[in-house]
């Protein structure tokens, strides 16, 4: 970053201090996620905004490392004391946080004390396979889903906050204040829900968000899961999103949505086509398909993960696509988008987003096509392929796919891998009801 880009980014900060001011902003909270899915902060007084905007703010790269427990692994490549990043607000995406009175909020992209980008950033990953979709031609929406639990409880439970039924409307008059308080801060923060809705598991909730740019979906599903954090306290209640809420309950899912765009049309809705996909559409929907097994590592990241991603509950346990098949890994839904199923919300989003954009890409340019649809529960079907049913398998796959190994790059796919063995250690000897107990508040 040159000093020409430094002062402009100094000056597009000065001028942003009065509007904050005017709104009582006296902090901003500059925020990455890590490879464990956990979003980590920076914060400044809003008086140094221009200089974190110019300058960066700096960090540690230790934390490419870090568990969900704080543990930090010794990696090939992170790990260790030696080092530092620079912090990089994007001012684009600065705001007011409607749950946290005083705060505002942007996410950073991470650079070196040069300016270049930290090859293990996963913000930049998102945003170059974004870029190279765009060499071909292609624009992609994305959005995601966010459930989460509303309970009471410590570090050993977890109590439901409210004893509605599944998809119950008395689940909502129970929690009605909270709800309006929900909704009213995301449409203060300009995050463009959806819907809203009770889900299956006790006190479960979901708010699924608009399509956007890639990038920016996985900045709204950061904003949108730390402002129901922040109502959800306000109320005097705890939000969990972890996928394993309760070892023999159903767990939490964070399925993205994604489409394909060329000259402004969805190829998701060729009209003249079979299910409205479109040639190119198929074929990115199949690179995921095929890539599934590998993406289990970055989408279902955690050793809670495979505690939820099992048969006949919704969660997409099977590497099967069909037309509003919600027992399938991918679920068309005609005529706009490909739902993935089989991610929650202990992944990185931005990771999210990156491998499967990758997946997506690599089968377009291999003119990849679908086999037929699952047209019941895959679990019935006898040559259906089961997802990877633990960390240990998905970490496998993912290290032996050349896609996503030349997406990540070496240095960067070694530390997701030994990020996740990391975790496998520290459950190796874990019940299913300590993994869930410890996995429960952390994400």
């Amino acid at each position: 970053m040159d000093t020409a880009e430094r002062d402009h980014r100094h000056a597009r900060a000065t001028d942003l201090l009065d509007g904050l001011a005017d709104r009582d902003v006296v902090a901003v909270a500059i925020t990455w996620v890590d490879h464990s899915g956990i979003t980590r902060v920076k914060s400044v007084p809003l008086r140094r905004l221009p200089d974190a905007a110019a300058n960066g703010v700096g960090v540690s790269p230790v934390f490419d490392a870090f568990l969900l427990d704080d543990t930090i692994v010794a990696g090939r490549h992170a790990g260790g004391p030696v080092g530092d990043l620079r912090l990089h607000p994007d001012l684009d995406r600065i705001t007011v946080l409607a749950g946290q009175p005083g705060w505002a909020w942007t996410p950073a992209d991470r650079h070196d004390r040069r300016g270049e980008p930290h090859p293990q950033d996963e913000r930049a990953l998102a945003r170059t396979m974004t870029d190279r979709l765009a060499v071909h031609g292609f624009e992609v929406k994305a959005g995601f889903e966010v459930e989460w639990a509303v309970g009471h409880g410590g570090t050993a439970d977890f109590r439901p906050a409210t004893t509605g039924p599944a998809y119950g409307h008395a689940r909502q008059v129970e929690l009605s204040d909270y709800c309006v308080d929900l909704v009213a801060a995301l449409a203060e923060q300009d995050v463009d829900v959806l819907q809203f809705h009770p889900e299956y598991a006790p006190g479960q909730f979901e708010v699924s968000t608009a399509p956007e740019d890639p990038v920016h979906a996985a900045d709204t599903a950061v904003l949108v899961r730390e402002t129901i954090r922040a109502i959800t306290i306000r109320h005097g209640m705890r939000a969990s999103f972890s996928p394993k809420v309760v070892a023999e309950g159903v767990g939490n899912g964070g399925h993205l949505h994604v489409s394909l765009w060329r000259d402004h049309r969805n190829l998701f809705a060729a009209q003249d086509r079979p299910h409205a996909l479109g040639p190119d559409a198929e074929s990115f929907a199949a690179g995921i398909l095929r890539h599934l097994p590998a993406l289990c590592a970055i989408g279902s990241p955690s050793v809670a993960s495979y505690l939820r991603l099992v048969p006949s509950h919704w969660a997409g346990a099977f590497a099967a696509w069909g037309v509003e098949n919600r027992e399938t890994a991918l679920r068309l839904v005609e005529g706009r988008d490909l739902e993935i199923k089989s991610y929650d919300l202990s992944a990185n989003p931005y990771l999210v987003i990156a491998a499967t954009l990758a997946a997506g890409l690599a089968g377009i340019v291999d003119d990849a096509r679908l086999p037929e649809p699952a047209e019941v529960d895959p679990v019935h079907l006898a040559d259906a392929r089961r997802l990877p049913t633990s960390l240990t398998e998905a970490v496998r796959a993912f290290e032996d796919d050349e896609v996503l190994a030349e997406a990540f790059g070496a240095e960067f796919a070694a530390t997701i891998a030994d990020v996740r063995r990391g975790e496998i250690d520290r459950f190796a000897d874990a019940s299913p009801e300590e993994v869930a107990r410890v996995t429960r508040w952390r994400h």
